[in-house]
């Protein structure tokens, strides 16, 4: 089969597409032929070497797919040829892919491939930050950090139709208006504002419930002032760095905060099955309807990897960046 590869870790020019054996399924699993894959940013850390594949995943990039079922196991809920989306441990960047029956999602009904392969990822990370770790409640606010992300523009949609009141950070006007489209109240400049201190003028010194970060070590300080007292904050990612050159913990205890972080990638497959039925509950019949949608920034071929990573470590992408498997 066809596939993104690379000989030796580095920047997006070590990609190119060649060709690798077609994967085994084992018994629990689907095989589909990939029709389009999403870009995230573990691909990117994954590439330079940074974040390798979990024990027993493909070395292939990638971590979220669309495609059509070739084989099946016995008794498995799908039919041959039938249109499915899924998180996958590795192996997107390739014609075929290797799916947990338990993982599989059906497309939503008029979805593009590339719609669909938009949302397993970026919505399951969003809905498992937001409700099963973060315990967002309806009237509650949460700030969502890189409001413009795959991440980002998922979960302010998943927080507005919980009835949730959304604020959301970005850096460019174009990425703050889309996150007012989406549903976000509030949508601050990271780049010009102090976000603490405008959460706190918003919120009559009160602060917000929850935060989703995806900053990191620059954001810490900054993150636990905006929190009210009894306030969680999610870790999703490190883009600013890990390591906060001085760490003051006073606020989690006189505040009673939450700190938590999981990477859904490395989470028991059987906790990662019971998300994605808990997520399909939720936003399917919004999918269904037009409340929820997959934002999609731009399309690249498969040949295009390099570009399509060169593109998305640009951070000029509103939405998700997709790879078109054809």
């Amino acid at each position: 089969m066809r596939a993104v590869l690379y000989d030796s870790v580095g920047g997006p020019e070590v990609l190119y597409l060649g060709t690798a054996p077609d994967p085994q399924p084992a018994s629990d699993e689907l095989l589909i032929r990939v029709r389009a894959a999403a870009l995230n940013r573990a691909d990117l850390l994954q590439r330079r070497g940074a974040y390798p594949p979990p024990p027993g995943a493909s070395p292939i990039l990638g971590l979220e797919v669309a495609g059509e079922v070739v084989h099946a196991p016995e008794k498995a809920p799908f039919a041959i040829g039938e249109r499915v989306m899924a998180v996958v441990t590795g192996g997107g960047y390739a014609e075929y892919a290797c799916v947990s029956v338990g993982m599989a999602m059906r497309v939503p009904e008029g979805f593009t491939w590339e719609q669909a392969a938009a949302i397993p990822e970026a919505f399951l990370t969003a809905h498992l930050n937001l409700f099963r770790l973060g315990a967002l409640q309806p009237g509650e606010r949460v700030l969502i950090h890189a409001g413009g992300s795959g991440v980002g523009t998922a979960a302010i949609q998943l927080a507005r139709e919980a009835g949730a009141h959304v604020f959301a950070t970005a850096g460019t006007p174009a990425k703050l208006a889309k996150c007012r489209e989406l549903g976000a109240q509030l949508a601050i400049n990271y780049k010009q504002e102090d976000f603490a201190a405008i959460v706190r003028g918003a919120t009559n010194g009160r602060g917000v419930d929850l935060i989703l970060d995806f900053i990191g070590a620059p954001y810490w300080a900054s993150n636990l002032e905006a929190l009210t007292n009894g306030g969680r904050l999610m870790l999703i990612g490190f883009l600013g760095g890990s390591k906060a050159p001085a760490l003051d913990l006073a606020p989690i205890l006189t505040k009673s905060l939450r700190v938590a972080g999981t990477t859904l990638r490395r989470m028991p497959l059987p906790q990662k099955i019971a998300l994605t039925r808990a997520f399909e509950a939720f936003a399917m019949p919004r999918f269904n309807s037009g409340a929820l949608q997959p934002i999609v920034d731009r399309v690249f071929s498969l040949s295009e990897a390099a570009a399509a990573h060169q593109y998305m470590e640009s951070n000029q992408n509103i939405g998700k960046i997709i790879l078109r498997v054809d």
